[in-house]
């Protein structure tokens, strides 16, 4: 049985697949090669609407406030949901500087955000797959981890259309 903290998991995948994507085009753009400005702006659609809108709104709305529940009650050792909840706030800048560089045509300013936003990703990813997610699977009540898939489904079925043209575009890089 598929589980909440699977789904996410699984959706971090297809994030990678974009983070991967945008660190090729950079070492292109490196190359003096053109914006390629089709590639970014469905990029930082991907990411705005895929990563923040549907994924972090699941981990901000449902896993997070489940888990902070646990913290308070003393059910974990530590709770690293406020430093997700800023490594969340810092990719936002990326992409909003990302879009700047993309608006103003500047090379060295999308590089600059597309590389942060890439290596803040990968590490993020990286804390919440192997530190976080085993720490919620661990405090979180049975009954807890079953309530948050049905929460899950239903974002998922509610954004269905929007979600899969953007595991569209993942999967096609």
């Amino acid at each position: 049985m598929k589980t909440a903290l699977q789904m996410l998991s699984n959706e971090h995948q297809n994030i990678l697949k974009v983070v991967d994507a945008l660190l090729k085009e950079c070492n292109t753009l490196e190359l003096d090669k053109p914006i390629n400005n089709d590639f970014f702006l469905k990029s930082i659609d991907f990411i705005k609407n895929y990563a923040d809108k549907f994924h972090h709104a699941k981990e901000e709305d449902i896993l997070f406030q489940e888990f902070n529940k646990c913290a308070e009650k003393g059910r974990t050792h530590c709770n690293p949901v406020e430093q997700m909840f800023i490594e969340h706030e810092e990719g936002r800048e990326y992409v909003k500087g990302m879009s700047t560089g993309v608006q103003e045509n500047n090379k060295q300013k999308i590089i600059e955000n597309a590389r942060g936003y890439a290596r803040l990703l990968q590490d993020h990813i990286y804390k919440e797959d192997n530190i976080l997610y085993p720490m919620a699977d661990e405090a979180l009540d049975k009954e807890t981890k079953e309530d948050m898939l049905v929460q899950f489904e239903q974002v998922n079925k509610k954004m269905n259309q929007e979600i899969e043209k953007h595991i569209i575009f993942s999967k096609t890089l």
